[in-house]
């Protein structure tokens, strides 16, 4: 994670700014690149996309976005997979997929890399849970773990291979293990 020296921006004037690969976010006047995904990170991501899409977006329940800007409460994050409800998905006029999302996903999944500050993706996901997300999940590739941040409640901490994660009522049909989840780093 880069911390971009500059003066404090608004949030105005971030939103303004071109985007960096890999994505910069606003959080607290500042501005912070997050890493660039490595291998573990990105092979659980594609697989958490396109596992939840399966299961949501056919039915017209929920979409599952990859790197997705969501701008709301001050800040401006890009959360590893972002998870809205249908009817919460901004449209255009043409009834296309708006460009920018100014709410808190419904479930928000951080995914750490190596030189990732866990602090800083905790303070996101709970942001998000301070502004309408009703699940965070945070997952550690090198300790395959998870933990989960169910809105108002403790978190908990799922290590064990048979345990099954929780997941947001918007999608009860998923049931995936902790040995599942981490299965995917296998090829």
């Amino acid at each position: 994670m880069t911390q971009i020296a500059v003066e404090k921006l608004t949030l105005e004037e971030f939103l303004k700014l071109p985007e960096t690969k890999p994505a910069s976010e606003y959080i607290d006047g500042r501005i912070i690149q997050k890493p660039m995904p490595q291998g573990k990170h990105s092979i659980i991501q594609g697989e958490l996309v396109s596992t939840i899409n399966i299961l949501v977006k056919p039915q017209r329940i929920a979409v599952a976005f990859p790197e997705l800007r969501c701008t709301f409460g001050g800040r401006s994050i890009v959360p590893d997979v972002a998870v809205f409800a249908w009817d919460r998905i901004p449209v255009d006029e043409n009834g296309d997929v708006a460009n920018v999302f100014q709410a808190a996903p419904d479930w928000t999944i951080e995914i750490l890399s190596p030189d990732q500050n866990q602090t800083k993706v905790t303070g996101n996901i709970l942001h998000c849970l301070g502004h309408g997300s009703q699940m965070g999940w945070l997952v550690d590739p090198d300790e395959r773990s998870l933990l989960v941040y169910p809105l108002g409640q403790q978190p908990q901490l799922l290590q064990e291979p048979n345990q099954v994660l929780p997941v947001p009522d918007l999608v009860a049909s998923l049931r995936l293990t902790v040995d599942e989840l981490f299965g995917w780093l296998k090829l």
